[in-house]
């Protein structure tokens, strides 16, 4: 495959979040690289712009005018107070009394908010600064996609009224070797400019064990996250929440430093509200639906309830009908719970981590045999 290395994109504005920008990137990376594989070309410059900017001159006097010319500085050479500015805390879209959790996640939750609140009091009037400058909150929300995890973190920010600041591995990871770390300092460092709840999403890569036998450029980019992490949190002062679906190959460094709060999947008393939350009264019923004939069927989420409602609200829109039966909401589950993909660890390729750990069993195997035939 070609090296993403040699392809420059220039042109997003600077006044377009950061995350944003970066996925747009990172997709843009992803197609050209697969059109230089596929067509053999070297060297290629792709214009994008709208059919009135379809020409490159037009497009150069574009960039030209919002300062976007090749005198720009390139990001390897941006500063962490300079990529700090990059990222923009937003509003929260959830509150905290639009979450549809079991009681035990909340209290763990409304603890974590009081501990916040208590901060000024605990560290500033009683004097606890003195032995810990920087005091944090820091939470690991870990359980299956669909959980709740997102929706929490933007409701405790709306309950401790902050921004929160929402970024995901993909974004904080560079094509570029050592930017990576770069990008770990400059989104805590705008978390804490803007008094933001930072929220990193997809953070499994982030707080795995620390690989120990690094061969590739690559592995040590990852380990050099890792460790920028690691200082961030020491030196942060403020509140951090990660989201992750394992724990079980976290670096212990990480266990110490973060208070872990599992998302069940909804038991039935749950299901039961999530649906009757998501069967707004504007969306016209049939008179068999019922909530808790639909609370009955297990092993489902929240975002699995809310994509079966909205499939079914289509599926009879398009039929003509008038109204929404419970067999069509159930039909519409079902079929979500069907299409699950049920990754093993035996179809799906080995992350960093289980490839170092599988390599060393190896080894530990061979040579306990070989000393037994030498014995």
């Amino acid at each position: 495959m070609n090296t993403s290395q040699k392809l420059l994109i220039q042109g997003i504005p600077d006044n377009i979040p950061e995350p944003v920008a970066a996925v747009c990137r990172s997709r843009l990376l992803t197609a050209v690289n697969k059109l230089l594989d596929e067509t053999g070309l070297e060297n290629i410059m792709v214009i994008v712009g709208t059919a009135l900017e379809s020409s490159s001159s037009t497009f150069e006097k574009n960039n030209s005018q919002n300062g976007q010319d090749s005198q720009k500085k390139p990001d390897r050479d941006l500063s962490p107070e300079e990529r700090a500015k990059r990222y923009k805390a937003q509003e929260p879209l959830f509150t905290f009394e639009q979450l549809v959790i079991p009681e035990k996640v909340r209290e763990d939750l409304l603890l974590a908010v009081d501990l916040i609140q208590l901060e000024s009091k605990v560290f500033d009037k009683w004097g606890l600064r003195k032995i810990e400058p920087f005091p944090r909150t820091a939470l690991n929300f870990h359980g299956k996609p669909g959980t709740g995890k997102t929706l929490a973190a933007h409701a405790i920010a709306s309950k401790i009224n902050r921004p929160i600041l929402v970024a995901s591995y993909a974004q904080i990871e560079s094509m570029y070797h050592g930017e990576g770390p770069k990008n770990v300092e400059a989104i805590f460092l705008a978390a804490e400019q803007q008094n933001a709840l930072l929220f990193i999403d997809e953070a499994d890569s982030l707080l795995s064990k620390r690989l120990t036998n690094v061969t590739q450029g690559s592995e040590q980019a990852i380990n050099s996250m890792r460790s920028q992490l690691l200082i961030c949190l020491e030196k942060f002062r403020g509140v951090v929440m990660f989201s992750t679906n394992l724990v079980e190959n976290y670096d212990k460094a990480f266990e110490t430093r973060v208070r872990n709060i599992n998302f069940p999947m909804p038991d039935e008393t749950c299901r039961r509200e999530i649906w009757e939350r998501h069967l707004v009264k504007e969306l016209p019923q049939a008179p068999d639906v019922s909530s808790e004939k639909l609370a009955e069927v297990e092993d489902i989420c929240g975002r699995d309830i809310k994509n079966a409602v909205i499939d079914a609200a289509m599926r009879a829109a398009r039929q003509g009908k008038e109204k929404v039966a419970l067999r069509e909401l159930l039909e519409s589950i079902n079929s979500i719970k069907k299409a699950r993909v049920n990754v093993t660890p035996g179809s799906r390729p080995l992350t960093p981590e289980e490839k170092e750990e599988a390599e060393k069993k190896i080894k530990e195997a061979l040579a306990k045999k070989k000393q037994e035939s030498t014995s």
